[in-house]
């Protein structure tokens, strides 16, 4: 039985959500499965399915009939037949090329002779190809066996590989059942679940792939827990220092591994262990544009078993060059959001794996593991100094304008005051912004050139509540542990990134101690091309289900904060 007409699916593969219908939310979850949220304005919602949407699908064990029937099932209208027929389409390519071993040969299978030849014939593919085996498979270079899944990708077929991994080097490590103050641990349910589906043992399906988890969900105790469970040499890849230091501290606390065990590749420590922590920076550092990457060679440096790629949204072309070589070894990928505004997902699906698990940011915050937060976008004039200034730029400068509009001064003191008391980030894409706030307010301010033992002591510092305000720029959209902020206010960004609206956000969304809610601050100058880039940032959050209130406030408000406003304006 058709239920109110929520959906309406339209023949370009867009689907028009209507929310204010009675089942709104269960479409919208069922919907997500298989579509990417394009835009939320109001209660109607803009939904796309693309053949990546339906293959991540797939790989969960969806099946088109199934997607088809949630479109049916909550339509409006009838389901155009040419979006039913690819739907079905795409959803089959999903396993119909395999990659396989055979007698130590690597063998890309497909059931249909005719197909198979159509595609190796295509040169990019042929390339990595050796020979033809039989009418239903052909010899894959073992070095190829990435750059064909990518190519293949690319003409439309993505490959199931079931050809398997090696070991790797054996390492005897274990999760603890108490940390080192005592206190008792054990994997939540749901991370034991992502592991599970990860791992999948006796499955030819399992070995690599991606693992979707809110900032704050413990993406770390996630891979620590895949690594205690396949019992190997481990290659960390994480975005910053202060990362590696987190995943360190982490590996110390909960597992049986010792110092002696663990390896730092970062900065000036270049140590290669059972188990090494390395970032993306490093690896792809090179003294010029022509020069090697001097340090890809960590890749080869042990028989690694694993290789972990946290933040894996981030990943830089050169570490997907050198993932395409080493698909022999198991991989996982952690991260909040799939979303790369490069549009490199499909690198993502072809050479990590295809999505294993997802868990939305709501259903932790239903169940606890998350705080409650509020979004609130503020939106505040130009200032009119700015005004001749802004309409004779280019778009591109525009848009630095109107973020570092003098008038946002005005209204983070006003917010200030509301949340005095508060642990509170400051988050900015532009340091000259940056420095003015911290000079201003009299705050620490951290950035990319911060040394690393000033960025932890003060972060040490505001964890244990001494400082209660920071100033942080993009080094915020990274993993930092901070799970005291309650408040994070961002005055500027770079675009129209969803991935850096959801990293900022995860910065507040640790549970807090006293079980109080978090908040979250954008301050936007209005009729700006500010605005337009807002409502491209805020796509993700709202897929998960998040909502910005909006606020206006005009000059006249921002005037009264004690001061005369034309002592914070001078600064543009």
């Amino acid at each position: 039985m058709r239920k109110q007409g929520t959906l309406i699916v339209q023949s370009d593969f867009t689907v028009l959500l209507d929310g204010r219908q009675e089942h709104g939310e269960l479409a919208a979850e069922q919907l997500a499965v298989f579509a990417e949220l394009v835009k939320r304005p109001g209660d109607m919602h803009t939904y796309r399915i693309t053949p990546l949407s339906v293959w991540n699908a797939a790989s969960t064990g969806a099946n088109g009939e199934q997607m088809i029937e949630t479109l049916r099932q909550y339509g409006r209208y009838e389901v155009p037949a040419a979006v039913e027929n690819e739907i079905r389409e795409w959803a089959a390519r999903y396993g119909k090329l395999r990659m396989e071993q055979c007698e130590g040969r690597l063998l890309l299978t497909c059931d249909c002779a005719e197909l198979l030849t159509k595609l190796a014939g295509k040169p990019s593919v042929s390339e990595g190809l050796l020979q033809r085996d039989s009418e239903h498979s052909w010899s894959v270079k073992g070095a190829h066996r990435g750059y064909v899944k990518q190519e293949l990708l690319k003409c439309g077929y993505p490959v199931l590989d079931l050809a398997g991994y090696h070991t790797g080097e054996s390492l005897a490590v274990a999760l603890k059942s108490n940390t080192a103050d005592g206190v008792s641990f054990k994997a939540r349910p749901y991370q034991e679940r992502a592991v599970d589906l990860f791992y999948r043992e006796g499955s030819a399906h399992g070995g690599s792939g991606v693992l979707v988890l809110p900032c704050g969900a413990g993406k770390t105790i996630v891979g620590i827990a895949a690594l205690a469970k396949l019992q190997c040499a481990t290659l960390i890849l994480t975005s910053s220092a202060t990362s590696v230091q987190q995943w360190k501290s982490e590996l110390l606390d909960k597992t049986t591994l010792d110092e002696e065990k663990i390896g730092v590749y970062a900065g000036a420590s270049k140590v290669v262990r059972p188990v090494t922590i390395a970032t993306y920076q490093m690896l792809t550092h090179r003294g010029s544009k022509q020069a090697e990457f001097v340090h890809m060679g960590l890749f080869q440096e042990r028989d690694w078993g694993l290789i972990i790629y946290d933040e894996v949204h981030l990943l830089p072309a050169p570490v997907f060059r050198m993932t395409a070589e080493i698909q022999a070894t198991r991989r996982l990928g952690l991260t909040a959001t799939l979303v790369r505004e490069d549009g490199r997902a499909e690198d993502v699906f072809s050479l990590i794996g295809p999505k294993r698990f997802e868990l939305p940011w709501k259903a932790l915050e239903a169940q606890g593991y998350l705080a409650e937060v509020s979004c609130t976008e503020i939106r505040i004039p130009l200032h009119e100094r700015l005004a001749e200034r802004y309409y004779g730029a280019r778009i591109r400068d525009r848009h630095r304008i109107a973020s570092e509009n003098s008038l946002k001064l005005a209204a983070l003191q006003l917010l200030l005051e509301r949340h005095a008391g508060h642990s509170i980030i400051i988050i900015g894409q532009y340091l000259s912004q940056l420095s003015i706030v911290a000079k201003r307010f009299g705050l620490p301010l951290l950035t990319g050139s911060t040394r690393q033992e000033e960025r932890e002591r003060c972060f040490s510092a505001f964890r244990r509540g001494e400082t209660k305000i920071i100033v942080v720029s993009k080094i915020a959209n990274f993993a930092i542990d901070l799970p005291d902020a309650a408040v994070a206010i961002q005055l500027s960004g770079s675009y129209g990134s969803r991935q850096e609206e959801a990293q900022r956000i995860g910065r507040i969304v640790r549970p807090k101690r006293d079980g109080g809610q978090a908040w979250f601050y954008t301050i936007v100058t209005d009729h700006t091309v500010e605005t337009d880039y807002m409502v491209k940032r805020q796509l993700f959050m709202i897929e998960q289900g998040y909502r910005y209130q909006l606020e206006s406030w005009n000059e006249k408000r921002l005037s009264q904060t004690g001061e005369e406003v034309s002592a914070c304006l001078s600064v543009n």
